[in-house]
């Protein structure tokens, strides 16, 4: 095989000639072993969006039956591009932009467009990190402080439901209910009547998040920063830096944590929530297949959204993390296994969030459809009104906020390291030097904190609900991926026959 003028990388050249160091620059590093690999891979896809956002569409597109089209796009556009960019980086040892660059220069800007979505992500990704600190910090507390009504974020429509499950002894024959004063109860397992107070109220849980939290302003203006925010979203960036100042010397050793501890947390809330009572009910409510809407678009685009999403694809980062394989490592193979790990989670972590919902529907008589929610709602409303309910809720709370930390925390940074290798394989001479790469990262999460700081104004959820729409949405990353599998078809055709001969991949 011979050197084309379309970018073609020669097939004879070495690893060693591949990573040779240009003009005093460092060589490029590799990962010390393939476990590293996968566990960072693992850290990047598997995240906060299998613990919210697929149960919540599970749930929203009727059920069970939101698998069909999940699979159809995991199968025919996932599966497909995930091993396409991982590969592509392996084979041309470069980052999310360069690797376009080496097999066809005319085509470097879908490198530059993946880039602009890791930027997006790197900026207000981390938001939830901040937000998921500062409920940590706050579980340590008893009660938790979301849970009651006597805090001075509390407005006077505040109603605090009491617990049967958490609080027997309130629910027995006989018991003054006269600090409720909204409630009047002569037997409460027989007759309870709501008066128009508690028909207007508003639950503690909600009033934590909007106006401890948020504190969103009337007029939805962007308004002052909350400094404590600003605190918890520091703390998020120091450690994000420190996790990968170094390299991948310091990131392959940091996913041994970041990437299996959520697993032992995820399994335990599992197991404590299928044998909660009602539990039952919301695993029926999770998995109960309505096909009539399979008829609907919306439901299509909602499970393409998610695969883009959930496998991280068309933002450069895994061309990147596969750029440190070794020369002739089996790719394939790996990607086929990250991809049925991430998959699996998803729907594991389903049965772990709807069995707590279930519960909690049952323990407060109210039904599941309302307190269902997606996105951030289902995270620090409904999950942790479900967790407040639970004897001993502040471990539980610690418990869960802790592992939302460590899923969005490899995510965060192995991102910042896709934005760190492409631009370090853009100017190697300059960037691939002794401190070089510190500085980078450092400059990278300083101008991404300042960035950040409007989304933790008081307006900054109206900011943050438009970079998720409109900014790394599904709609620009098919417009991208689109246009990887336009360039690997119809200009550049061989990298198939290039895998085959080189990693043995096959």
């Amino acid at each position: 095989m011979t050197e084309e003028t379309t970018g073609n990388v020669p097939a004879a050249d070495s690893e060693a000639e591949k990573q040779a160091p240009e003009d005093g620059a460092l060589s490029r590093e590799k990962w010390a072993n393939n476990m590293e690999f996968i566990l960072s891979m693992a850290g990047e896809i598997i995240g906060l969006g299998n613990v919210w956002r697929f149960p919540y569409l599970c749930f929203k597109n009727g059920g069970g039956v939101f698998l069909i089209p999940y699979c159809v796009f995991l199968f025919f556009c996932g599966i497909p591009v995930f091993f396409l960019e991982t590969a592509l980086g392996q084979y041309t040892s470069e980052g999310g932009v360069t690797a376009w660059r080496k097999i066809c220069p005319m085509f470097q800007g879908v490198g530059f467009a993946s880039q602009v979505i890791v930027i997006y992500l790197n900026i207000y990704y981390i938001i939830v990190l901040a937000w998921a600190i500062f409920y940590l910090i706050n579980s340590f507390k008893s009660p938790l402080p979301w849970s009651t009504c006597d805090n001075w974020w509390n407005s006077d429509s505040c109603h605090s439901r009491m617990s049967i499950f958490a609080n027997p002894q309130l629910f027995q024959a006989g018991s003054n209910w006269s600090f409720l004063h909204n409630v009047t109860s002569m037997d409460y397992y027989e007759n309870t009547t709501y008066n128009e107070t508690i028909l207007m109220s508003t639950s503690p849980e909600e009033e934590f998040w909007s106006n401890r939290v948020l504190r969103i302003s009337e007029n939805m203006s962007l308004g002052k920063i909350h400094w404590d925010l600003a605190l918890c979203l520091m703390f998020a960036w120091i450690i994000c830096y420190f996790c990968i100042w170094k390299g991948i010397k310091t990131t392959g050793k940091v996913v041994y944590f970041t990437a299996t501890f959520p697993y032992l947390m995820l399994f335990v809330l599992f197991i404590r929530g299928v044998t909660l009572p009602g539990a039952g009910e919301g695993l029926k409510y999770y998995l109960k297949p309505d096909f009539t809407r399979l008829s609907d678009p919306d439901v299509w685009r909602d499970a393409g959204t998610q695969v883009f999403f959930s496998y991280a694809v068309c933002q450069g980062v895994l061309t990147a993390l596969g750029s440190y394989n070794k020369y002739n490592n089996n790719c394939y193979r790996d990607c086929l296994a990250l991809c049925c790990l991430n998959s699996a989670t998803s729907i594991f972590a389903g049965f772990a969030v709807f069995s707590v919902l279930g519960f909690m529907a049952q323990d407060l008589n109210i039904s599941l459809e309302d307190i269902s929610a997606g996105g951030p709602g289902l995270a620090f409303i409904a999950y942790p009104t479900a967790l407040s309910l639970l004897p001993g809720s502040s471990f539980w709370a610690v418990l869960f906020f802790f592992m939302l930390l460590l899923l969005g925390l490899d995510s965060q940074f192995v991102c910042v390291e896709s934005l760190a290798t492409a631009l370090t394989d853009l100017f190697p001479r300059y960037l691939r030097r002794p401190c070089a790469r510190e500085i980078l990262v450092l400059v990278i999460a300083i101008v991404c904190f300042c960035l950040g700081l409007p989304f933790i104004t008081e307006g900054g959820i109206v900011l943050f609900q438009l970079v998720d729409t409109y900014g790394p949405s599904g709609t620009s990353l098919l417009f991208i991926a689109c246009a990887e599998t336009i360039v690997i078809g119809w200009v550049y055709d061989r990298l198939l026959s290039n895998l085959i001969e080189l990693y043995s991949c096959f």
